[in-house]
């Protein structure tokens, strides 16, 4: 991947004469990064359910933190406490210094959060939720505003300078929130919206699902329109001074546009693997970027140079000797969440080694939504093929799988057959 992009990489603490070149930690793709104003510390989250601290001089992770049920896919820094995470379970947690439990946690949304922001002054706290809802939180009194509109799920939020709130969506919609009780600015755009950001000068910058940033003014008025690639931008970052834009993509190219000029100055390749986090130090001059290989890279974000060495291949393709087989080519849409032996463990689902035969909800070392604690299931090739017919919301309510089914009773078959025969 070169550069960042809907989980990781690592960014070093300038004092630090060999700062760490990459975090390693993560079991599942990294979804969000945040660093501290100090730029001593970066947060990151992932689909593996946790948030790690990490001390970026060393490159060691301080605190693994493990409260959100289900992925971690936001973070940010909170001005004077720390950092806040959002994750899949709708719940926010803000976390104060190297405590192991969250200093505070908000609740409300009703399905996962997808992003957050912090006010300038530090006031306020907004979150973006696949419930189509934003709601902005006072971190003095827990008081709540609560913006409706969207229809779908709502994937970016930033605020604006005066306190506007502004919002992109699955629905090809951004909207800009007045800061007080008033209609919103609605602008449709062509395709689905992923992440967004408003510049100090209130420019606002938003990644398209079409491989397009799109700027407009603090109204809402077009002004630039830059192509970055063919396929959805899916990470988006701006340096503190507002001067670089950085985004990524779904095969893992990464972007850094002067906005001035609107140019791309230089691309960032790594491992061909999807960014969908980034973050820059508080200098501007680095980036952060974390993405499916499960690593938290860091950028030289003046040159768009790797920090130290760049593997320049996804990493071993674990189904590579499976080529050709039918159950194979269908597992690759769950290998993101599932590993198949014991050595690679949990990601953001257990391990699926030993599943058949069985009972739901008892691999070790996974924590498991209670729902599934109180379901009589035992994993078989009936079972597994039942779950992929009906889908995983009919079959196990409560589940934190994504929603997927599989139409076609052959393809079932096939890959029943082919997980009994891989995690025996």
């Amino acid at each position: 991947m070169r550069s960042i992009g809907l989980a990781c990489l690592g960014l070093a603490m300038l004092a630090a004469p060999v700062p760490a070149q990459e975090l390693r930690g993560h079991g599942g793709p990294v979804r969000a990064v945040a660093v501290s104003a100090d730029g001593q510390f970066a947060l990151t989250g992932s689909f593996d359910q946790s948030a790690i601290l990490w001390r970026l001089s060393t490159g060691s992770a301080e605190k693994v933190l493990r409260f959100h049920r289900g992925a971690v896919n936001a973070a940010a820094t909170v001005t004077g406490l720390g950092f806040a995470t959002g994750g899949e379970d709708g719940r926010i947690a803000l976390w104060q210094g190297e405590a192991n439990e969250p200093a505070r946690v908000i609740e409300g949304h009703k399905g996962p959060v997808a992003a957050l922001a912090v006010s300038p002054d530090g006031a306020s706290i907004a979150s973006a939720s696949w419930d189509e809802t934003l709601r902005v939180t006072s971190l003095a009194d827990g008081s709540v505003r609560v913006l409706e509109g969207h229809k779908g799920p709502v994937n970016g939020v930033a605020f604006a300078p005066g306190g506007a709130v502004v919002s992109s969506g699955y629905d090809a919609t951004l909207r800009i929130w007045p800061a007080g009780r008033g209609v919103p600015k609605v602008i449709m755009l062509p395709a689905p919206l992923n992440g967004v950001v408003v510049a100090p000068d209130g420019e606002i910058a938003v990644a398209a699902a079409d491989g397009r940033l799109r700027l407009f003014g603090p109204e809402g008025e077009a002004r630039a329109e830059i192509e970055i690639g063919q396929t959805p931008l899916i990470a988006l970052a701006l340096s503190a001074d507002g001067a670089t834009i950085a985004t990524g993509g779904l095969r893992g190219q990464v972007a850094l546009i002067e906005r001035r000029t609107r140019a791309i100055r230089a691309t960032l390749l790594g491992p061909g693997l999807p960014v969908w986090s980034l973050a820059f130090l508080p200098g501007g001059e680095e980036l952060l970027s974390g993405g499916a290989d499960r690593l938290v890279r860091r950028w030289n974000a003046v040159t768009g140079e790797h920090i130290g060495t760049v593997v320049p291949r996804a990493g071993a393709d674990v189904l590579a000797a499976f080529q050709g087989e039918r159950g194979a080519q269908l597992f690759r849409a769950c290998a993101a969440c599932h590993t198949l032996t014991p050595a690679d463990g949990n990601r953001a689902g257990p391990t699926l080694h030993g599943l058949f035969g069985r009972r739901i909800a008892t691999a070790p070392g996974y924590a498991y939504s209670d729902a599934f604690k109180t379901m009589d299931i035992v994993w078989s090739k009936e079972t597994v093929a039942k779950l992929f017919e009906l889908g995983p919301n009919a079959y196990t309510p409560g589940t934190k799988m994504p929603e997927q089914t599989i139409g076609s009773a052959e393809d079932r078959q096939a890959l029943v057959e082919w997980l009994e025969k891989v995690t025996r």
